[in-house]
C-alpha cells in the first residue's frame, strides 16, 4: 500500500495530477445508472452478506441514510435552493450545470446509458467514476481491484484521490468553482476534513477488515488525515494563482479567504491578532485551516519541515497585503513545497508516539492565539477526533483510555458547535484538557 501511495504522491508532486484530471476520470465511460447497482444479488440487499467481500447492501444504505442520495438533490428543489438560483441568474436549481455538477451525478449527455437517472442524486457513479467497463468484472472475485481500476473504478481506497474527488465539491476546483457570489446568494460555507467525512456512519459503506486489506492495502486515518490536509492546501494555492479562478473582477476570489475576518458585527471590536499571520486588524486574511493543520501533522514525522511551512505560510499571508505577483509567488512555493512533503506522510508508521507530538502542536497553536480564526478552530476539533479514533484503531490506546479520550474530543467539539458563539478561550481549554487526559499513563 504505501508504494502505491507514493506513486500516486510522486505524480502529484510532479504537478501531473490535477483536480480537472479527476472529473475525466470520473466521465471517461458511460454512467449506467443506480438501478444497475440495486439487485438483491448485487449492492440492493437489505442486510449484509455473511459469505462476501463486501456487505452488498450499500444501495440500500445510500438510499436510506446517505445524505448524498436523501439530501443533495433536494436542496436543489427547495424553497432556498430555488431562491438561490433565482439570485445568480441561473433559473431552476434543478437544471442548472453548476448546481448539478455537485449535487447529482452530471456526465455529459453522451455518457448516459439507458438506466441513468440525474434524479437519483450523488449516484455511486458519481464517486465510483462510470461503471460501463467495469459494472461486471467488479462482481467476479477472481479480477483484481487493480484490474477494475484500469477500467475506469474510481480508486477511492487511495487517500490522495480520495482528497481529490471530494475536495472537488467539498471545496471546489477549477472545474466545479464554488464561489463567494455563489455563497453570497445564501450558500452554506463549506468545511471539509478526508478523514472525519469518510467515516461518518451515514455514508460508511465498507469496513477495514482481512479481506479490505489484502485487496487494497492497510488504512491509516492520521495519515489520510494529514494527506487531506496538505491536498486542500495545496488546492486552494493552485485556485488563487489560477488567473481564470483566483480572481472575480477587480477582486481576489473572496471564497479562498476567512469567511469570519469579514463577516462579524461592524461594533463587535473582537479583533485579535494571529501570530501566524502577522496581519494586522483590517486586512482580509485567507483561510489557511488546512495549511495551519498541514503543519501539525508535520509535527509528528518533520518537525523542521512544520517550522518550515509554519514560515512560508507566514509569508504567503504578508505578500497579500504587498502585490498580486508577490502573493502569487509566495503561494507557488509554498504549494511546491507541500507537494513535495506529502510522500513523507504516506510512508511514515503512525504509531502510538506519533500522538502527542500532533496534540502538543496543536495546543502550542491555541495557547499563542492561532486558534483565534473560527475555521482552524473547527479543523483543529476534527482533527483531535482523527487521531484519537485511528489510534485507538490501531491498538495505540486501549479502549478504556480511548473512551476517555472521546469524552474529551466530544468537550472540544462542544466549543465551536455554533460559529457565531465561539471563543478561542473556551476552546483552548478544551484542548489543554483533552492533551492533558492524553499524556496520562
Amino acid at each position: 500500500m504505501v508504494k502505491q501511495l507514493s506513486a500516486w504522491l510522486l505524480v502529484l508532486s510532479s504537478g501531473a495530477v490535477s483536480a480537472a484530471s479527476v472529473v475525466e476520470q470520473i466521465n471517461q465511460n458511460a454512467h449506467m445508472g443506480v438501478a444497475t447497482c440495486a439487485s438483491s444479488v448485487c449492492h440492493g440487499s437489505s442486510q449484509q452478506f455473511k459469505e462476501s467481500n463486501v456487505w452488498q447492501n450499500e444501495f440500500a444504505r445510500w438510499q436510506e441514510y446517505d445524505p448524498h442520495a436523501n439530501k443533495a438533490l433536494q436542496a436543489l428543489r427547495s424553497a432556498e435552493g430555488q431562491a438561490m438560483a433565482r439570485k445568480l441568474g441561473l433559473g431552476d436549481a434543478t437544471q442548472a450545470k453548476v448546481c448539478l455538477d455537485c449535487h447529482a451525478d452530471n456526465p455529459p449527455a453522451d455518457k448516459r446509458g439507458e438506466r441513468f437517472q440525474a434524479s437519483d442524486g450523488v449516484g455511486c457513479e458519481a464517486c465510483h467514476g462510470g461503471a460501463e467497463q467495469w459494472l461486471t468484472s467488479h462482481a467476479d472475485k477472481g479480477v483484481p481491484h487493480a484490474d477494475n481500476v484500469a477500467k475506469g473504478l474510481y480508486p477511492t481506497d487511495d487517500p490522495v484521490k480520495r482528497a481529490e474527488l471530494c475536495l472537488s465539491c467539498h471545496m471546489g476546483t477549477a472545474d466545479r468553482m464554488i464561489t463567494h457570489r455563489i455563497m453570497g446568494a445564501g450558500h452554506p460555507r463549506l468545511s471539509f476534513e478526508l478523514d472525519t467525512f469518510t467515516w461518518l456512519p451515514e455514508v460508511t459503506h465498507y469496513e477495514i477488515d482481512e479481506d479490505y486489506i489484502a485487496r487494497k492495502g492497510d488504512f491509516n486515518g492520521v495519515r489520510d488525515w494529514g494527506i487531506g490536509q496538505g491536498v486542500a492546501a495545496a488546492n486552494l494555492l493552485d485556485t488563487l494563482t489560477d488567473p481564470r479562478h483566483g480572481w472575480d473582477g477587480i477582486f481576489p476570489e473572496l471564497v479562498l479567504f476567512d469567511c469570519h475576518a469579514c463577516h462579524k458585527r461592524m461594533d463587535s471590536k473582537r479583533w485579535a491578532a494571529r501570530p501566524g499571520t502577522g496581519l494586522g486588524p483590517g486586512v482580509v486574511r485567507l483561510n489557511d485551516a488546512n495549511l495551519v493543520m498541514f503543519r501539525h501533522v508535520l509535527a509528528a514525522v518533520d518537525a523542521s519541515a512544520a517550522s518550515r511551512i509554519g514560515t512560508m505560510t507566514r509569508g504567503l499571508h504578508q505578500a497579500t497585503t504587498q502585490s498580486r505577483d508577490a502573493t502569487a509567488a509566495a503561494a507557488r512555493s509554498l504549494s511546491a513545497e507541500i507537494r513535495r512533503l506529502l510522500p513523507r506522510l504516506a510512508e511514515a508508521s503512525w504509531g502510538g508516539d506519533s500522538l502527542m507530538p500532533i496534540l502538543d502542536s496543536l495546543l502550542a497553536d491555541g495557547e499563542r492565539g492561532e486558534f483565534v480564526d473560527y475555521a482552524s478552530a473547527e479543523q483543529a476539533a476534527m482533527a483531535a477526533s482523527s487521531v484519537i479514533v485511528a489510534f485507538e484503531t490501531a491498538k495505540a490506546i486501549d479502549a478504556a483510555k480511548a473512551e476517555q479520550l472521546r469524552a474529551r474530543v466530544d468537550a472540544v467539539y462542544e466549543r465551536v458547535k455554533d460559529e457565531n458563539a465561539y471563543q478561542m478561550g473556551a476552546f483552548v481549554n478544551a484542548l489543554r484538557e483533552l492533551r492533558r487526559a492524553a499524556a496520562q499513563g
